[in-house]
């Protein structure tokens, strides 16, 4: 059996203050929507978790109602740091859930055959990641004022989510990190930790993620044109 996590109980403070990117009209209807939309249809997945900010579960109940979501799901709240809402979201899965794909909420485009995609890798691997090769020339900066060095973008991979893991795999993961007292801002991070091989996917269509204002026109584009 296979599972989604959708983590939407950050609070999106690049987007601006009092501004909560999840809860933004983009192609007729909120951004979290969307993203729902897709899990919900992805016929890898049997149930959706989905972490949210304690006060924000009638309307996520709400929003379920509203678009006829019918793929089993359930609400959990949040952590501190963005591992502590994975893990809430971990414990919520059925026992016999083999595999996860975690996914941010504020990234609504994501196919359903990448879902599949990184499934297929992590059945092979443990787990996968959606990824794009690195095409920018990228520079290192040491002040963030002036470039310290060219980096070698052969080699370098922009991640993404769906991040997708054997339950057992991300939860000794994220065992992990908590044991040595870590801060992560990615799932695979954690992998690293226990030299855990983690499969690169590419992702072939854009799937990018709400962060500033200036993602909403690309993003409303790419959600009519699917």
């Amino acid at each position: 059996m296979n599972a989604a996590i959708l983590v939407a109980a950050g609070k999106g403070t690049r987007m601006g203050a009092n501004v909560d990117k999840l809860w933004l009209e983009v192609a007729g209807r909120p951004v979290i929507a969307h993203t729902w939309q897709r899990f919900n249809d992805a016929p890898c997945i049997s149930e959706i978790i989905i972490v949210v900010r304690d006060g924000m579960q009638s309307h996520f109940a709400e929003l379920a109602a509203r678009f006829h979501f019918q793929k089993p799901f359930r609400l959990v709240i949040g952590g501190a740091e963005r591992q502590d809402s994975v893990c809430h979201g971990l414990a919520a899965l059925s026992p016999e859930t083999e595999f996860v794909a975690i996914q941010d909420a504020a990234r609504p485009c994501t196919s359903a055959a990448l879902i599949a995609a990184t499934i297929d890798a992590a059945r092979e691997t443990g787990a996968a990641v959606a990824a794009q090769a690195v095409t920018d020339t990228i520079k290192e900066t040491s002040d963030g004022r002036t470039i310290l060095r060219t980096l070698d973008r052969s080699k370098l991979w922009a991640v993404q989510t769906p991040q997708t893991f054997r339950v057992a795999v991300i939860r000794r993961a994220l065992a992990e990190v908590r044991q040595r007292g870590l801060v992560l801002t990615d799932d695979t991070a954690a992998c690293e930790l226990i030299g855990q091989p983690v499969r690169l996917v590419p992702s072939a269509a854009p799937n990018p993620k709400v962060t500033v204002p200036g993602d909403l026109p690309f993003i409303a584009n790419l959600l009519r044109a699917s």
